[in-house]
C-alpha cells in the first residue's frame, strides 16, 4: 500500500460511512414512528436535546429540503457546513501528504478557550431557546417525536 492510500484511508472511510448513514436516513424515514429510538434525554425529561430532530434535519437535506431541515433542527443544518469544510480540509492534507496542524497550532490558548466557551454557550442557548415558549421560532424547532 503506497504512503498515500494510507494517509487518505482515514478520511475516505470516515466520508463513506458518514455517505452511507446519510443514505440510510435518506430512505427510511425518521418521521414515520418506530424507525428510531426516542431520544434518551425526550424520553427521560420530556425537554429537546440540541439535537432533537437531527434525523429528520438529515432526512430533509437528503432530499434537498433546506427549509425543512432548518425547521427540524438548525443547528444540525447549520455545524453541517463546518463539519464539510474540515473534512475536505482533512481529504486535501492527506492527499497533499501535508502534515496536520493541531488547533493549537493556529490559536493561542485563550483563543481555543474562548472558542470553546462560545460553541458551548452556543448550544446551551440553542437548547434552552427551542425549550421555552418565550422563543416561539425556535420552540417547536425539533420538537415532534423522532
Amino acid at each position: 500500500m503506497s504512503p498515500r492510500t494510507r494517509r487518505l484511508a482515514g478520511p475516505l472511510l470516515v466520508g463513506g460511512a458518514v455517505l452511507l448513514g446519510t443514505a440510510y436516513v435518506g430512505l427510511v424515514d425518521p418521521n414515520q414512528p418506530g424507525h428510531y429510538p426516542l431520544c434518551p434525554t425526550k424520553a427521560l425529561t420530556g425537554l429537546d436535546c440540541p439535537f432533537c430532530g437531527g434525523l429528520r434535519s438529515v432526512h430533509a437535506l437528503a432530499h434537498g429540503d433546506v427549509a425543512g431541515a432548518l425547521s427540524h433542527n438548525a443547528l444540525v443544518v447549520l455545524l453541517a457546513v463546518p463539519a464539510l469544510v474540515l473534512w475536505v480540509r482533512w481529504l486535501r492534507r492527506a492527499w497533499t501528504g501535508e502534515p496536520p496542524r493541531p488547533v493549537s497550532a493556529r490559536l493561542s490558548p485563550a483563543a481555543s478557550r474562548a472558542l470553546l466557551w462560545t460553541a458551548t454557550a452556543v448550544v446551551l442557548a440553542f437548547t434552552v431557546a427551542r425549550n421555552i415558549d418565550a422563543v416561539p421560532a425556535l420552540a417547536w424547532l425539533g420538537s415532534a417525536t423522532v
